[in-house]
């Protein structure tokens, strides 16, 4: 049970934090020429942070239970300091701090608060860098790097999503065109870097091919597939759809939010399979 709702909790929190935190670049990026929709995606942001929260803290809270082999381990101080002095009690301490920023900061609109958001989205992506396979493997900085840039481009990709829709939604058509285009330049450059940066990971991580017999590979490949087709969305996004709002073409929105929606509902899938990869299974298996 406890491996259960740990993993539920995992999923959540890198859902809630990764959109917490994409909102705070894409204001940072996109905010200036947002009118009606500027608003709702600030609270967009504050909500995720503060839901984040409550996940990240009931995730960090069943390690214990995770060693004892029973929920009541919860509730063992012991366990709970072995937990805290980790580098996953650590990574717990950096992605607290850098939510609540988030939230606190998402609140205002002045050049001051959006650094502040932004700073914070920052240590909430380095909590990646300090846990996990990497931090045990000979090239732990390189491979730290790449695990950065990694998240970090996924983190705009998928926290601007739910943003965009609102754009497409609140603002006038040209204002929203705009925006979309802006945005698929932005990722046309920085989206790849999801492929590169996943696949050096994988060559260093993975000992074998027989890997991909294993329940680990087994999800590594459905991440890879779930790429492929998020890939292809962003292109259809970026090459029919995109122009044909800019060319005032009413259907084109509401294809775009359906692309949109399906996109977002994608990455949910592929969040949820790193959370069952990385929290049950391990490459070395």
């Amino acid at each position: 049970m406890q491996d259960v709702l740990s993993v539920a909790l995992r999923a959540l929190s890198f859902v809630f934090l990764l959109q917490a935190t994409g909102v705070a670049f894409f204001v940072a990026i996109f905010g200036r020429p947002l009118g009606d929709s500027r608003g709702a995606i600030r609270r967009l942001g504050r909500w995720a942070a503060l839901l984040a929260l409550a996940c990240v803290a009931g995730h960090y809270a069943l390690e214990a239970a995770r060693m004892s082999g029973e929920l009541s381990g919860i509730w063992d101080v012991s366990l709970q300091r072995i937990v805290l002095s980790s580098s996953n009690g650590a990574a717990f301490i950096l992605r607290i701090l850098g939510l609540s920023v988030v939230a606190v900061a998402l609140r205002g609109e002045s050049t001051r608060s959006m650094i502040a958001s932004v700073s914070g989205a920052t240590l909430v992506l380095a909590a990646f860098i300090i846990t996990g396979h990497t931090t045990t493997h000979p090239e732990r900085w390189f491979l730290g790097a790449l695990l950065f840039v990694h998240v970090a481009v996924i983190t705009f990709w998928f926290g601007g999503l739910l943003p965009l829709y609102w754009v497409s939604v609140r603002e006038r058509q040209a204002t929203a065109a705009a925006l979309i285009e802006s945005f698929s330049v932005w990722a046309s450059w920085l989206v790849p870097l999801i492929l590169l940066a996943g696949v050096v990971l994988m060559l260093r991580l993975v000992p074998g091919v027989e890997v991909f017999t294993q329940p680990y590979g087994e999800l590594l490949l459905v991440k890879l597939g779930g790429f492929a087709l998020l890939m292809g969305l962003a292109s259809l996004n970026k090459w029919r759809l995109g122009p044909a709002i800019a060319r005032g073409e009413l259907s084109a929105l509401t294809a775009f939010r359906w692309s949109v929606a399906t996109e977002y509902t994608l990455i949910v899938g592929v969040l949820t399979a790193t959370a069952v990869m990385t929290s049950l299974f391990s490459p070395d298996a």
